[in-house]
């Protein structure tokens, strides 16, 4: 290759070089005929005006400048012929005057089009210049200034027999200095298109080949400096993949001493590989923004596929603006091998790259908008509402059941602007709507009042869930690292404490919904007192949702008590008591298990694996210095932290959740506003103009839809929904201190290399 490089180097500078040459002696004769054109009329107007001598009749009808006159003159005339640019006229004619003491008679004008300096290759204008002059050393001035002030110097032809003889030279070189020079770019373009061909190539092997040195100045020497020694992390599934192309590698090239691989045992913590596909990426990558996961930790990708768009849509749900963006990311799912979406510019490829996710938040939009029974912030009636309006009048029940209820008369339906329906009356409530919220909310006044107490109800609902099962899978992770005390000493008092207070909360709610019915609504407790007087103990006996609901409380209340101790103080009493030499069940440790390199936990841990595994191989020195490095208050220190932190954070992210109805009201809210101040305008003008103004509003309204209430309202949440993964739920198990996983790809090279990697 670098000799090829070198020939086509070479090549391209002599063919350059010519090709310069060639136009430069081109541009020379192009300003010599217009020298030769210009001068001409010098000659003309000089024969017209210049006075004869009257002691030599016999010449009257010679030219005055013809050099065989000035000889039988007795005189020595010179000429000095040439082209001086435009700037140096002037200050060119003075310096003439001033050095030749009028000796010599300068003669100039303008060329009607600019010219190309040969010198420079700028397009500037040029004015073509005749000097006569008397006297050889005359002419030696003449010719010096001339070249101080770069002039073009051309032969001046003394007889117009010789101009012609020039000019028609001039012309037949230029000519064939035209054509080769068409030949010599036509020959330069095919050599550029030739080598263009290969450079792309060509590029790719150059780094290729520094990659693949770059890899091997990473690799050590053996002890005699005859092979190189790699020592490289590699899945465990692909250790045949590994072994078999070594060999391919070895036999291809012809080596006499083949490549081969050994496993070496390791206690360093290897880095993560979590194998993803063009669905699984784009979960794979929210997660990998809060923190690459450690060795062997439970991923969240896996629930985040449906967690997150679930949370998404629980703000976001409309069923209109969720089919919209389902159907966007759908046509961006079909096309996705279309070269040009994948080259887009940034945001659009921001929206491809995540267009599985999209797809999803759509399609759990799509589902939590039935639920919302919201389109448009318009109500759907699919299966017919279960609330009957003829049940409230008298005239549907016997006389006998009227005196019972509150119903309604013609007077009463005229004289009220607002008439609410009373479920406790047979027949006005026949059941609950098939699926979601029932329409007839969407008329109601108190429609927000209902719906803020539903989904304010559910985030808390949703949230506690959601925690409790992040805290769950902790218990996994313990089980993994075979660290079981974790799961006695705190994965199971975070439980406790979690489920007591807030797990009671979520029993209140669905107990209620489910004892109360219309006509005992009126005497239900508030959820909200219940809950305050659970810690507050008050003197007054209260209702109470249930029987003995005081002593379950307070029993809750203690195991509640309890577990934040054995949170702040067991995990640390046990380290220690550990490291003093006590063995334990269920902390041996084997392989890759170490979560924190060099952490306490680990050093502790260390101490006890001999008695576990009966290993007697650790020396005496080793086990002091262990013992020296186990710092029992730096252990206490962040047990203490981390419980503070998780028992405020339940009550912190227990009310973070409610996020989940604020966004959800204020999308519904910015929906209704929308159709209220466009569609509900446009749809109520007469018939005569309605049709021309609906048009442009309905335009108006797609617009506004589009970059409002999907890009913005769709932005904002999925912002909180990324929050409440990464701070609500992933920090209950996930540590995400880890190191991910690179292999070496050719795929994934930069497009520059520094030059120490060369």
């Amino acid at each position: 290759m670098q000799e090829q490089l070198q020939k086509l180097e070479v090549e391209l500078r002599e063919v350059t070089k010519n090709k310069e040459k060639l136009r430069k002696n081109l541009l020379e004769l192009i300003e010599y005929t217009h020298m030769l054109r210009v001068t001409r009329t010098f000659v003309k107007r000089n024969v017209e005006f210049e006075p004869t001598y009257e002691e030599f009749p016999a010449l009257e009808n010679d030219s005055l400048l013809d050099y065989s006159s000035m000889q039988r003159l007795g005189a020595k005339l010179g000429f000095v012929s040439g082209l001086i640019s435009q700037g140096k006229v002037e200050a060119f004619e003075k310096m003439l005057w001033r050095v030749c003491k009028g000796y010599t008679i300068l003669t100039y004008a303008e060329l009607d089009e600019p010219l190309e300096d040969p010198e420079t290759g700028e397009v500037i204008k040029w004015y073509v210049f005749l000097i006569s002059f008397w006297g050889e050393q005359i002419g030696y001035k003449v010719k010096k200034i001339c070249d101080c002030y770069h002039c073009h110097i051309y032969p001046y032809p003394n007889t117009a027999e010789e101009r012609r003889e020039i000019q028609e030279g001039l012309n037949t070189r230029i000519q064939d200095l035209y054509t080769v020079l068409h030949k010599t770019e036509d020959y330069l373009r095919q050599v550029l298109c030739k080598a263009a061909e290969s450079v792309y190539s060509r590029v790719i092997q150059v780094k290729k080949m520094k990659a693949i040195y770059h890899m091997l100045n990473m690799c050590s020497f053996d002890v005699t400096n005859k092979c190189l020694i790699a020592e490289v992390w590699c899945p465990e599934a692909d250790l045949h993949a590994l072994r078999c192309a070594l060999e391919e590698g070895s036999r291809e090239s012809g080596a006499t001493i083949p490549s081969f691989m050994n496993i070496i045992p390791t206690k360093e913590t290897p880095p993560t590989l979590i194998r993803t596909n063009k669905f699984t990426e784009g979960f794979q990558n929210i997660v990998d923004a809060y923190g690459v996961g450690s060795y062997r930790e439970v991923n969240p990708a896996l629930f985040t596929i449906v967690t997150f768009p679930f949370l998404f849509a629980v703000m976001f749900g409309d069923f209109g603006h969720g089919f919209v963006m389902f159907l966007f990311a759908l046509l961006l799912v079909l096309n996705e091998n279309h070269p040009r979406l994948s080259q887009s510019q940034e945001i659009m490829r921001m929206f491809f790259n995540g267009r599985y996710i999209l797809l999803l938040m759509g399609l759990f939009s799509v589902y939590t908008g039935l639920i919302y029974n919201d389109c448009f912030s318009k109500s759907v009636n699919l299966f017919g509402s279960g609330w009957n309006v003829s049940a409230m009048y008298g005239a549907a029940h016997a006389p006998s059941e009227r005196k019972k209820m509150v119903l309604w008369n013609d007077s009463v339906v005229r004289h009220n602007r607002v008439l609410q329906l009373d479920p406790s009356i047979p027949g006005v409530f026949r059941g609950p709507y098939p699926l979601g919220i029932d329409p007839i909310w969407n008329l109601a006044t108190n429609r927000l009042t209902f719906l803020n107490s539903f989904k304010m109800k559910m985030s808390v609902i949703l949230g506690i869930i959601h925690m409790t099962f992040g805290v769950i899978l902790g218990i996994f992770n313990h089980l993994h690292f075979r660290k079981k005390f974790n799961i006695y000493l705190v994965s199971i008092p975070e439980l406790l404490f979690m489920l007591c207070i807030f797990g009671h909360l979520i029993f209140m709610i669905v107990y209620k919904w489910l004892l109360y019915s219309a006509e005992t609504s009126r005497v239900a407790p508030s959820i909200l007192i219940e809950f305050i007087n659970m810690f507050l103990f008050p003197t007054s006996e209260t209702n109470g949702l249930y029987p003995g609901q005081e002593h379950v409380q307070r029993l809750l209340l203690v195991v509640t008590a309890l577990s934040v101790p054995v949170l702040f103080l067991g995990k640390p009493l046990f380290l220690l008591w550990l490291h003093n030499g006590r063995s334990c069940f269920g902390v041996s440790r084997s392989g890759y298990t170490l979560v924190r390199k060099d952490s306490e936990e680990e050093v502790s841990l260390l101490g006890s694996q001999d008695i576990e595994e009966g290993n007697h191989q650790m020396e005496d020195g080793c086990r002091e210095v262990t013992c020296e490095e186990f710092n029992f208050g730096e252990i206490l220190m962040t047990q203490v932290i981390h419980s503070i932190e998780y028992c405020l954070g339940c009550i912190s992210n227990t009310a973070s959740y409610l996020r989940l109805w604020a966004l959800s009201l204020a999308h519904a809210q910015l929906s209704d506003v929308l159709w209220a101040m466009l569609m509900r305008v446009g749809l109520r003008v007469d018939t005569t103009y309605g049709v021309l103004l609906l048009l442009p509003v309905i335009a108006l309204f797609a617009v506004l839809t589009i970059f409002i209430l999907l890009i913005m309202e769709g932005l904002s949440a999925f912002l909180h929904a990324i929050r409440l993964h990464w701070v609500e739920f992933q920090n209950k198990f996930y540590v995400g201190a880890g190191t991910k996983f690179v292999p070496f790809s050719f795929r994934l090279l930069s497009s520059k290399f520094s030059d120490d990697m060369a």
